[in-house]
């Protein structure tokens, strides 16, 4: 086991045995109810920390025969035995608080000694628990993580003690019980936080937000095409995940192998000691996972591409899609990005298929333009209209021309009838755009909005 957890877990212990004898003896003399509760409290954090002694000391070992996750649940039982001694504290402290109150039965003596008790005892809290915190943080131990939370609490009711030592001396001799029931109150905060947490453990909940990062690792992997199935629980400092995914049917056995062991060491990365099950399941590629596999590996290199087909030959799949990239770029480095990313996207899909990409210049995103005059603008509309005039494409308005440095990029409406298909419609817009450039020059983009024929016009239409 981890020397550090137990001579942390050693030093708390015997923290504990000198806070119970002290705090016993100041409040047999002094009479006090508080600083007696605390002296019990102090008792069964000495046991409680007995038990955590001896749970770090187990949840450490290997998996044996018998028990092949580990020991490491040792300590949610730990924690667990805490959690009812604090309950138990807390009903021995209100039955008396409540008793003394009632019958006012009780004398208090306020001394230096008791005084210099629970301050002590307040500093001794505050550094074994934040030396338990910091070592149960670096190692993931429950138990130490529940001692650290207990002296947390302790420390408060320690403080809670003193006030009620000082309104007493003052001449409040009930603020010494009622001092007494909020050292209760403390312990039962503490109790329902610890007891929470350590029954979710013992019924295997898993981490908050554990899942849902865990399955971000694997869709955000190379080759992996989908998560089939993951269950996550903690074993003590161990988290186990256990976990089905999907890749292609295609990938040789090395490269399967080479994904499931990148997305152990990913989920590694974020969970260190996490003990990762992962099967990975060959599934037929279907042409939903083909368009989202190509659009994030793009988008992973910042690539732009769209129009992605794929057909099926067979048994086989060929992709194809169109790649943008700036259209000042050399095409021997333009062709080294496709090349790349047609590279990459085979290797997530599978050696048999087929990729093709066809390169063009980036759209401009923004660009600072003017309209053109009326001559001109009327000039583009009467060739639209005389281009348009035997096809289906019917009524064009709604003609804007703006001038840039890039050229004339004209936009405009039309009317088809509404039954034509959107491919055939689609055709007769693009015959339309490439005639009207090939009569107008200048014009660097044209960009048509089809409308069902006999709705209404937009507004703004000319």
């Amino acid at each position: 086991m981890s020397q550090e957890k137990r001579s942390v877990a050693l030093l708390s212990l015997l923290a504990s045995a000198v806070l119970t004898v002290a705090k016993f003896a100041v409040g047999l003399t002094t009479g006090s109810l508080g600083i007696l509760s605390e002296a019990i409290h102090s008792l069964l954090d000495f046991g409680a920390t007995a038990i955590t002694y001896f749970a770090v000391r187990v949840s450490d070992r290997p998996p044996d025969r018998t028990h092949h996750f580990g020991h490491g649940k040792i300590e949610s039982v730990a924690a667990l035995a805490e959690t009812g001694l604090l309950f138990l504290t807390s009903a021995w402290i209100v039955y008396e608080a409540v008793r003394r109150l009632l019958f006012h039965d009780s004398h208090v003596e306020v001394t230096w000694i008791a005084i210099g008790v629970i301050a002590g005892s307040i500093v001794i809290d505050f550094n074994r628990s934040r030396a338990l915190k910091r070592v149960a943080r670096k190692h993931v131990s429950e138990a130490l993580e529940a001692d650290a939370l207990h002296f947390s609490s302790d420390m408060l009711s320690s403080i809670v003690v003193l006030a009620g030592l000082g309104l007493t001396w003052l001449g409040y001799p009930e603020a010494d019980a009622i001092a007494a029931i909020g050292v209760a109150l403390f312990v039962c905060l503490a109790g329902w936080r610890l007891g929470r947490r350590t029954i979710n453990t013992l019924m295997d909940a898993a981490p908050e937000g554990a899942a849902d990062a865990i399955a971000d690792i694997a869709r955000d992997t190379d080759g992996v095409l989908s998560l089939d199935r993951l269950r996550v629980r903690p074993g003590g400092g161990t988290l186990f995940v256990d976990m089905d995914i999907h890749v292609g049917r295609t990938l040789p056995f090395d490269r399967v192998t080479a994904i499931k062991n990148a997305l152990i060491s990913e989920i590694r990365r974020a969970y260190p000691g996490a003990d990762v099950s992962l099967t990975a399941h060959p599934v037929q590629l279907d042409d939903e996972t083909v368009f989202d596999k190509v659009m994030l590996i793009a988008r992973r290199r910042g690539l732009a591409v769209h129009h992605i087909t794929v057909q099926h030959i067979g048994e086989r799949l060929s992709v194809s899609f169109d790649i943008e990239v700036d259209g000042g770029m050399a095409l021997g480095a333009a062709h080294e990005l496709a090349d790349s990313l047609e590279h990459a996207i085979a290797g997530e899909l599978g050696t048999d298929v087929e990729v093709e990409s066809h390169i063009e210049p980036l759209q401009i995103a923004t660009l600072a333009g003017r309209d053109v005059p009326d001559e001109r603008r009327d000039s583009y509309l009467e060739a639209l209209t005389r281009l348009a005039a035997d096809g289906m494409l019917t009524d064009i308005h709604n003609l804007r021309a703006r001038e840039t440095d890039h050229g004339v990029f004209v936009t405009f409406h039309c009317r088809v009838d509404p039954a034509i298909h959107v491919e055939d419609v689609h055709e007769a817009v693009d015959l339309l755009e490439h005639a009207f450039r090939e009569t107008m020059p200048e014009v660097r983009r044209v960009i048509a909005h089809a409308e069902p024929l006999g709705g209404p016009a937009p507004a703004g239409s000319r």
